[in-house]
């Protein structure tokens, strides 16, 4: 790949040319100087892809693969070099990082500036937007594309996402709306701490225990009113307009210090914990039900932990000779399995019986986004499903999921837990991981279950050495079968 990407670098900067030198163009009067920028654009992408090392995340081949698609057509006459533009944008949102958001954004510029009208221009502009976290400045541009936008069924997406942003937004306003009602409280506890620092002082002499008490009073009224100080500042950096993230962090900030400040049980101190709770399930997810999920309840990190605490769990891989001693009647292995309180499969099950209980099903969303697939009509009271980025990961569980075969779904929260930073938080470069894997570091972080066991892993169902050496640390017995091993 390292000679592709170099190959394919030079092929740009020759036909673009780097900013203030002239192009070489294609036959006919060349390209568009917005097709350029934007293959300037690409080529300083690639040029940090080349410094950045071997390539080994199959997204970021992909997209280099649709620049030089977006490159051919620049350099070909009668080429549509638009439609390979929004491509390579929709391509770049596709590989799922901030580097790669921010290129869609570049392009889409390019792309609204080449034709202002074209519906799929703005959203792709919207689209990435949204993944930088700017929700206010995405809004207005779903906008302009439901403005030219004529087919209302395939407006439903964006209009929902719409309501979304907003929905976010208004919740950090009502926030700030309570913080200002309640900031006259906030002065007058600081007052009341002033008033007995000024009686301790004026009673020292009527006892050492008297004066202590009066300056602890005296603390505590100091206490609180750095606490509001502090408040005040994160509720002074809190806007609807801020970037997702710094919106998060200074919403967060507010709760803690409105919380230290009047204690959990104050009635607007639980409203705002409420709001921001609000906030951050809309962050991501839509506000209203999916029909599509038929009846099924989104279920969340704290909704999982609940789930499984105080519960023995197994994990069963699909081999062929697990099945075939689960299905034997009164086989030691089917009355060990019926044993456990919650029984999980992962992924797709080629061997084990269709009617085989399972308690809860996770699976990994591989391959080219958008992942198609069989539907996922084996009941299952859970189901958890692993991928990213986030709005094909939507499209996913609305194309794939059977009505009435789950009980509860894993909402956005749980759509990616090895490298989402509120989970586990690792860096996305140690290699893709197994599904029986991510539900064991997901498990082990909530950390309720009384055990959790692996059964039938080995063989062709055996972990990656990554993954054997981290639950080799963790193992506490393996029995004579080995097919079952006990995490502590």
């Amino acid at each position: 790949m390292g000679q592709t990407l170099t190959g394919l670098l030079t092929s740009v900067r020759a036909i673009a040319g780097r900013p203030g030198t002239p192009a070489q163009g294609r036959p006919g009067g060349g390209p568009d100087q917005a097709l350029l920028a934007a293959l300037r654009i690409c080529g300083d992408h690639l040029s940090a892809l080349a410094a950045a090392g071997p390539l080994t995340d199959a997204r970021r081949t992909r997209l280099i693969a649709s620049i030089g698609t977006l490159t051919t057509a620049c350099s070909t006459p009668g080429a549509d070099a638009f439609d390979a533009l929004l491509r390579t944008g929709q391509q770049a949102l596709d590989s799922g990082g901030e580097a790669e958001a921010r290129l869609a954004l570049a392009l889409a510029d390019e792309a609204t500036a080449l034709r202002a009208r074209s519906k799929g221009a703005w959203r792709l502009r919207g689209n990435a937007l949204d993944a930088l976290g700017r929700g206010e400045e995405a809004i207005t541009a779903y906008e302009r594309h439901l403005a030219l936008q004529q087919n209302t069924a395939a407006s439903r997406d964006v209009e929902r996402r719409i309501a979304t942003l907003r929905a976010a937004g208004d919740r950090i306003d009502e926030a700030l709306t309570l913080f200002r009602e309640t900031a006259g409280g906030r002065t007058e506890a600081s007052g009341a701490g002033t008033e007995a620092s000024a009686a301790g002082t004026d009673a020292s002499e009527a006892g050492t225990e008297a004066s202590r008490a009066r300056t602890d009073a005296s603390r505590a009224g100091t206490d609180a009113s750095g606490a509001g100080t502090e408040a005040s500042g994160a509720a002074a950096r809190l806007s609807r307009h801020l970037p997702a993230a710094e919106a998060r962090a200074a919403f967060t900030d507010l709760v803690r210090l409105r919380t230290a400040e009047h204690g959990a049980g104050d009635p607007a101190v639980r409203r705002l914990a409420a709001l921001y709770a609000e906030h951050r399930r809309l962050s991501d997810r839509d506000p209203v039900a999916d029909p599509l999920l038929g009846g099924a309840e989104p279920i969340g990190v704290t909704g999982l932990r609940r789930l499984v605490a105080g519960r023995t769990v197994c994990l069963v891989a699909d081999t062929p000779r697990t099945a075939e001693q689960e299905q034997r009647p009164g086989s030691p292995l089917a009355a060990l399995i019926e044993g456990y309180d919650l029984v999980v499969r992962c992924d797709e099950a080629r061997h084990t019986a269709p009617a085989a209980r399972t308690d809860l099903h996770a699976c990994t969303l591989h391959g080219g986004t958008p992942w198609k697939g069989p539907r996922w009509d084996r009941r299952a009271g859970t189901r958890l499903v692993f991928g990213d980025p986030l709005p094909h990961w939507r499209l996913a569980l609305r194309s794939r999921l059977v009505p009435g075969a789950q009980d509860r779904v894993g909402d956005a929260t749980l759509r990616r837990p090895l490298h989402d930073p509120a989970l586990l938080g690792e860096e996305a470069g140690a290699g893709p991981a197994s599904t029986a894997y991510t539900v064991l570091r997901l498990l082990d972080f909530l950390g309720t279950p009384a055990r959790v066991d692996l059964i039938g892993f080995e063989g062709p169902a055996a972990l990656s050495p990554r993954e054997r050496e981290w639950v080799g640390t963790r193992t506490a017995n393996t029995d004579d079968t080995a097919v079952r091993i006990a995490l502590r």
